[in-house]
């Protein structure tokens, strides 16, 4: 099979890419490799790609329509695009209170071109999009269910991540296009981005700084093992869904651990695997945040046969491991 998936210089679909080569499908992954975070980070992950065989790599930005067009076509030329793993996003809550126009650009118009894109190609099977556990904004009922309402989103963000969804399911109503979405609960694990948590704790750490520890350590989240997320992914693209009452072949799934971990237990791990203490500034809520995620993954259990198998206890240090290798670190 040939699958075309965006966003494959990022710490998701990077990992996502290694697993579809793995089985032996022909991946043709674009990236507009912006410098939102560090392009060399990038083009490492990418490096570990080149060369594989199946591997076509075009960079291409996903609110193009002709990029897209132009790419898809060339992946067409390795056989019909049978999947679309649709990853690319501009990512981050805090960053979208600073540039909001990139997440309209990427998350809204991006999800537009692809789907777009996506329902005039008469090969495909699936189209599989990344949606976001921000989603559930300001619900405080744990744990967060696909049929808990989503209507009050805290940032934009989590408003351009639910937007993609409404949008999703209007393509599949009116063009009978099959669609899952996946709601991401804190991904971390090696390649990660460096404005996650994890990355960011063990560079001030090494460094000897303070970490910054908002709502002064009062915060609780569904943190997930890459690992567990790649193996949701292909399980969800493997299982296009049926179509509902109203003929509908629209689908959402959170992917989470399923275990809500409070952040000082987070820090306790990370310092554990680093040999070190962290200096610790409580800081209030910041604006557009949520106090805690937790995944109910029943369904995602049900359909897909998701079950996520690795605990902080495991992920963290094989995180720590690789940081340190990555930065040269006895």
């Amino acid at each position: 099979m040939t699958i075309f998936l965006t966003g494959v210089a990022g710490f998701i679909g990077s990992h996502v890419a290694e697993a579809l080569l793995a089985r032996g499908d022909q991946v043709v992954g674009i990236d507009n490799m912006n410098d939102y975070y560090s392009v060399d980070l990038k083009r490492a992950r990418l490096g570990r790609l080149a060369g594989r065989t199946g591997f076509t790599f075009i960079q291409a930005d996903v609110a193009d329509r002709d990029a897209v067009g132009a790419a898809l076509k060339r992946a067409g030329s390795s056989g019909p695009v049978t999947g679309i793993v649709h990853l690319a996003a501009q990512a981050g809550v805090r960053y979208s209170l600073e540039n909001p126009y990139a997440y309209a650009d990427a998350n809204v118009v991006g999800q537009v071109v692809m789907l777009e894109a996506a329902r005039n190609l008469d090969s495909l099977e699936h189209f599989v999009y990344a949606s976001s556990s921000s989603v559930y904004g300001a619900n405080t009922k744990l744990p967060f269910s696909i049929d808990d309402p989503v209507d009050h989103p805290v940032s934009l963000y989590a408003a351009t991540k639910r937007a993609g969804e409404l949008i999703a399911y209007s393509f599949s109503h009116i063009h009978k296009l099959p669609a899952t979405g996946l709601r991401f609960f804190t991904v971390y694990g090696p390649w990660g981005r460096p404005d996650m948590a994890a990355y960011l704790f063990c560079d001030a750490i090494m460094a000897g700084r303070p970490i910054r520890v908002f709502n002064e350590g009062r915060m609780e989240r569904d943190f997930t093992y890459v690992d567990d997320i790649v193996a949701g992914v292909v399980a969800a693209l493997g299982r296009p869904p049926a179509p509902d009452a109203r003929g509908v072949r629209s689908m959402l799934y959170n992917l989470g651990n399923h275990k809500s971990e409070s952040l000082i237990r987070f820090i306790e791990v990370i310092e554990q695997a680093l040999g070190r203490t962290a200096l610790k500034n409580l800081e209030p809520m910041q604006a557009g945040d949520v106090p805690a995620t937790y995944a109910d993954i029943d369904a995602t259990r049900r359909d897909l046969g998701f079950e996520p198998a690795i605990p902080i206890e495991v992920g963290i240090p094989r995180f720590v491991a690789w940081y340190k290798d990555y930065h040269g670190i006895a």
